[in-house]
């Protein structure tokens, strides 16, 4: 994808670094930001992504300026990619598969059949208050960051959201993100199984050179 802009604002914490994407020397100096907007015309597709944590009391004022920016843009749907702390699970979302979408009520009617067919499963609410009042319901994404946020606001403004999150661990997330954006493909189909499988695409994805960096160099011989 083809970097176009980035997202202006104060919500983040302030961050610069090189090109996570180089794919040479010459490309390997442009200077990346916190917020930035990449574009695949061909797949009408635009992609905002976050590299900085929020400001403490600015999860609001950027839910805001997000949506904002959608509804003028004219996006036709916003596809929400998130996660929730593994450990933080109940004993239904132990069971199956790790993998739970969400979709607001305007997004439902145009697609909830399709993700019926493709038997995703729908993140489950939890009691409000567990052990008490087990009756009342209310969705619970710990670790999501502004998912849930982010997804009531969309359902008040009539926005097309689809959420797509995963059960997630500290610690190496690289098979994380490939399950997860396998079952965006799942649904969206952005490229094509070379195989019959259409979850072992992780061999035609692209990965980031700064992946190589996850973890810092390798440990000193001198060590041994």
């Amino acid at each position: 994808m083809t970097k176009v802009g980035y997202f202006y604002t104060d919500c983040l914490v302030p961050m610069v670094g090189n090109n996570p994407y180089a794919t040479a020397e010459e490309n390997s100096a442009e200077l990346s930001i916190n917020a930035e907007v990449y574009s695949l015309p061909s797949k009408k597709l635009v992609v905002l992504q976050i590299r900085s944590p929020f400001i403490k009391n600015k999860y609001r004022p950027f839910c805001e300026t997000l949506l904002s920016w959608v509804k003028s843009s004219k996006c036709a749907r916003v596809v929400l990619l998130s996660s929730s702390h593994a450990y933080q699970r109940d004993d239904e979302q132990l069971l199956g598969t790790p993998l739970r979408y969400l979709l607001t009520p305007d997004l439902e009617k145009a697609v909830g059949g399709r993700m019926q067919e493709l038997n995703w499963k729908e993140m489950e609410k939890v009691a409000a208050y567990p052990g008490i009042n087990d009756t009342d319901k209310v969705l619970h994404i710990p670790g999501g960051g502004i998912t849930k946020l982010l997804f009531t606001e969309s359902c008040s403004k009539g926005i097309q959201m689809a959420v797509l999150l995963k059960f997630c661990s500290e610690g190496d997330n690289i098979p994380d993100a490939f399950v997860l954006v396998n079952y965006l493909n799942e649904w969206l189909q952005l490229i094509k199984s070379e195989s019959n499988s259409s979850t072992d695409l992780s061999s035609q994805w692209k990965i980031p050179s700064s992946w190589r960096l996850l973890f810092g160099n390798g440990l000193p011989p001198a060590l041994f």
